[in-house]
């Protein structure tokens, strides 16, 4: 592949290790943001119908705030790290220095078209790699401003754009690359992870997974439909960290429901299809696909649709059985299944039916309960009492666990994923200790010793 020849020929020019170098780049990139936002905002509403409010908070400053970041403490994030020495390396300092990969291939899907192609983007640059990037064809409106706002910030040599379908992909995934980063379906995460270990390349797989949402009796019912509802509905459900469904304790489970329908129409008004707040399933193939989850199950709120414009409003579904289409994968969709638990056994029926989740939200006042959930059960992160707001700190990172992932990102761990670890001992030499040369039998006394001081 002609493209990554010149990225790797430019990345043996030193030139991406100069900090100035990549610092200018990124501010570059996010001056060209900053200008092209509306246009951004623009072409992800004709994908499908995001609202500019949702495209601004979740996928322009998002990014912008990560640049920012970037930015701030790329000197202190790329300096070399000191370490205690060792009594058997004494004497001497002991350092980490933060080495770029080389040329990492960053694939990028289409729920969060933007944030999701530039977030790890930023990472990469601020590590001092070159990067191709795949956008989603699914969203080609978006993908085009991608691919412009690349192109207008750097030579190709050091960041570019590539587009297609699924063919291009896999043209990609068959070259040898430095790095992986995927976002996208657990399915296609396993392909590029099989591709990845061809070459022995190091990968971060952003995936998916059935996130619950647990309300037990003590939860502030009225709060929790509302927050639930939010982070449900957000992108029409098209998020990674969504509610996938709802595990609510019998006694409250009626009171929840009813908040939950009152806080949808709260939102998004009584003729939903017309709310300029409420986007639109990306495909008709995606639409289809919910259309079909839906069939043989109790709708207890919503269930239009309008496939001339891939429109299904918020859907709750009342007790789909662990077998039904809705409960074997993930939703990915504005449809929320609202489950009725009495015991902690019930609870752990349906977690540990699932693979380990990127998400899972608690609903309670009792911290024991809170604790219990997230001592018993293993997940990519969560949050208790709210929904998807841990994706916010760039302090924490973001990433899942087992079938929901492989490593984290977000601020300072974007760049550490980006940067190999490379250790390095600078030695002394006015000492030279006796204890590890032969012969050995003047020293065995000794190694036990100190064994406990290596």
């Amino acid at each position: 592949m002609e493209l990554l020849k010149k990225q790797r020929d430019f990345f043996t020019t030193q030139r991406t290790k100069n900090i100035a170098f990549r610092k200018k780049a990124l501010k570059r990139l996010q001056k060209e943001i900053i200008e092209r936002e509306d246009d951004i905002a623009e072409a992800i509403y004709k994908d499908f119908k995001k609202p500019k409010f949702e495209t601004l908070a979740a996928e322009t400053q998002f990014v912008l705030a990560e640049l920012k970041l970037a930015l701030r403490n790329i000197d202190i994030w790329a300096r070399p790290e000191r370490k205690a020495a060792t009594l058997m390396n004494w004497p001497s300092s002991d350092w980490i220095y933060k080495e770029p990969y080389g040329a990492v291939l960053i694939i990028a899907p289409w729920n969060y078209p933007f944030q999701l192609a530039f977030a790890p983007l930023v990472g990469a640059v601020a590590a001092g790699n070159t990067v191709v990037v795949k956008p989603s064809e699914v969203t080609p409106n978006t993908a085009m401003i991608i691919s412009e706002i690349v192109n207008a910030v750097f030579e190709p040599e050091h960041v570019a754009v590539v587009d297609g379908g699924v063919e291009v992909s896999q043209e990609l995934l068959a070259e040898r690359w430095d790095y992986i980063f995927f976002t996208g379906s657990t399915r296609v995460g396993q392909i590029v992870y099989e591709s990845a270990a061809k070459h022995l390349t190091p990968v971060t797989l952003e995936l998916g997974g059935k996130n619950p949402t647990i309300v037990d009796e003590t939860a502030s019912i009225d709060l929790a439909a509302k927050r639930i509802t939010w982070g449900k509905f957000l992108n029409a459900g098209q998020t990674c960290i969504a509610t996938d469904y709802i595990l609510v304790h019998k006694s409250v489970k009626d009171k929840l429901v009813k908040a939950l329908k009152r806080y949808i129409t709260k939102s998004y008004g009584e003729n939903i299809e017309d709310s300029p707040d409420f986007s639109r399933t990306v495909s008709q193939r995606h639409f289809e696909g919910l259309k079909a989850m839906l069939e043989g199950e109790e709708v207890l709120f919503g269930g239009d649709s309008n496939e001339d414009d891939n429109y299904l409003s918020p859907t709750l579904v009342n007790e789909p059985k662990l077998e039904s289409k809705l409960m074997q994968g993930e939703i990915f969709g504005p449809i929320l299944p609202v489950i009725a638990y009495e015991t902690e056994a019930d609870i752990e029926r349906h977690i540990m039916n699932y693979g380990k989740p990127l998400a899972t939200y608690i609903f309670s006042n009792r911290k024991s309960f809170q604790k219990k959930i997230i001592d018993r059960y293993s997940f990519g992160g969560g949050a208790i009492n709210d929904t998807v707001i841990q994706i916010t700190n760039e302090k924490l990172p973001f990433g899942g666990v087992g079938s929901s992932g492989i490593g984290a990102y977000h601020g300072k761990t974007s760049f550490d994923i980006f940067s190999h670890q490379k250790a390095i001992i600078k030695k002394a030499n006015w000492f030279d200790a006796p204890l590890r040369y032969p012969p050995y039998n003047l020293s065995m006394k000794l190694v036990k010793k100190i064994k406990h001081l290596f």
